[in-house]
């Protein structure tokens, strides 16, 4: 199909050019830094590698013939673009190779949509998803209120690996993260639970401290990893891990604390940044619970007048807590008000096509009648009362969106 659309673009005098999706942009007569990925799918390029792969999965488990040998990660691994100071750029080169975060900072960051200058583009701070048009006609804290939700349910831990720079003086580019899939794929469902690595010495807290007399909130970082971690599962990929790190790309900020400093005042300023503009639009009305508490905390440094650390505001964030809270259950209500608007219309529509005459023939082949009863039964098992007990566990219907649906 491509090689035929570059012939017709030959041979015709309209359009004056063409993009190709097998070549890197073009950029100031040069192909971009960022050719979009253009490797081959290996699976494809030697399907017998991954056969042989899958097989031995499936007699290493004692699996029957044919069944899915199935690799769950169980945790968010996202990579984080950093960048040193350049001219008209500030730093945010604060990050070790591997971060841990717990859902308050996790989601600060996802919030603020940080990233640090690409190759490709001149853009650097809150410049993500969450900070371009909405995506549909809804206000963000809409979309924010869902992905929290998400979050806490599945309470998956949220790691996230460098890319770009380790502090100002080590440049990595995408080798870290590229790294973090083979480090993961060898490490056993316990070792790759956040208590178990803390309490083995493998993550370290990022505290607070003051410089020159001014707080750096060190804590939004999270937990990094230690030089016990890259020994210990660095070693699973590499044959001398302890030359990979050295401990100033481990703690940054040992290779320039002003770089540091100045790296975490700007990552803060845009965390309060981006959660200020849901105060000035009024849509904090509308926030859950927990994203509300957050919100206050990215504005001003505290929730009802006390810290990130306070048990009280990390509780809100517990599966346990968002399952037994009333705004949760406000949201399945209205999960269950709009299954029954749903199930009710389609009824209504199935009904409608039966009563048609010439469509007769046609709703005998498609089994009108045996959809019609099941959309009834459906429907039935909606208003049940005990209805609302099945949804535990998902997301629901934002209540102030309810009426809109």
């Amino acid at each position: 199909m491509y090689k035929r659309q570059f012939q017709e673009f030959v041979a015709a005098e309209h359009p004056d050019y063409l993009a190709s999706p097998a070549h890197p942009r073009i950029v100031d007569g040069k192909p971009s830094k960022n050719p979009r990925y253009l490797q081959r799918r290996p699976d494809l390029v030697d399907p017998r590698t991954s056969y042989l792969a899958q097989v031995g999965a499936q007699l290493y488990r004692r699996l029957p013939a044919g069944a899915a040998a199935l690799f769950p990660v169980a945790a968010v691994l996202a990579g984080r673009r950093l960048n040193a100071p350049e001219p008209g750029i500030k730093p945010m080169c604060v990050f070790g190779p591997v971060h841990y975060q717990e859902l308050p900072e996790a989601f600060m960051d996802f919030i603020a949509s940080l990233t640090g200058k690409s190759p490709s583009t001149t853009g650097a701070g809150s410049e993500g998803a969450l900070t371009k048009g909405p995506f549909n006609a809804l206000p963000p804290i809409h979309d924010l209120n869902a992905a929290l939700v998400s979050f806490i349910l599945t309470d998956l831990a949220v790691f996230s690996s460098a890319a770009g720079w380790l502090g100002p003086k080590y440049r990595v580019d995408h080798d870290i993260s590229l790294l973090v899939p083979e480090i993961w794929a060898r490490m056993s469902p316990e070792e790759r639970r956040p208590r178990y690595l803390i309490e083995h010495g493998y993550l370290e807290r990022c505290q607070d401290w003051q410089h020159e007399g001014k707080p750096v909130l060190a804590s939004r970082l999270g937990w990094r990893v230690t030089s016990r971690f890259v020994q210990t599962f660095c070693g699973r990929v590499l044959s001398n891990p302890s030359t990979v790190f050295n401990e100033e790309q481990l703690r940054p900020e040992l290779q320039d604390m002003a770089v540091f400093v100045e790296g975490m005042d700007n990552i803060v300023l845009a965390m309060r940044t981006a959660a200020q503009s849901y105060f000035a639009d009024g849509s904090i009305e509308h926030a859950v619970p927990p994203l509300a508490a957050l919100l206050h905390m990215m504005r001003d440094g505290n929730w009802n007048g006390v810290p990130p650390s306070d048990p009280e505001f990390r509780a809100l964030f517990s599966r346990e807590n968002l399952l037994g809270s009333d705004w949760y259950r406000a949201r399945l209500n209205a999960q269950q008000k709009h299954d029954i608007a749903q199930w009710e219309a389609r009824t209504a529509y199935l009904e409608r096509l039966l009563r048609r005459e010439n469509y007769a023939d046609v709703a005998s082949q498609l089994g009108i009648r045996k959809r019609l009863d099941a959309a009834h039964a459906a429907a039935a098992n909606a208003r049940e009362p005990s209805y609302v007990a099945t949804l535990a566990g998902t997301i629901g219907v934002d209540p102030a969106l309810a009426a809109t649906l």
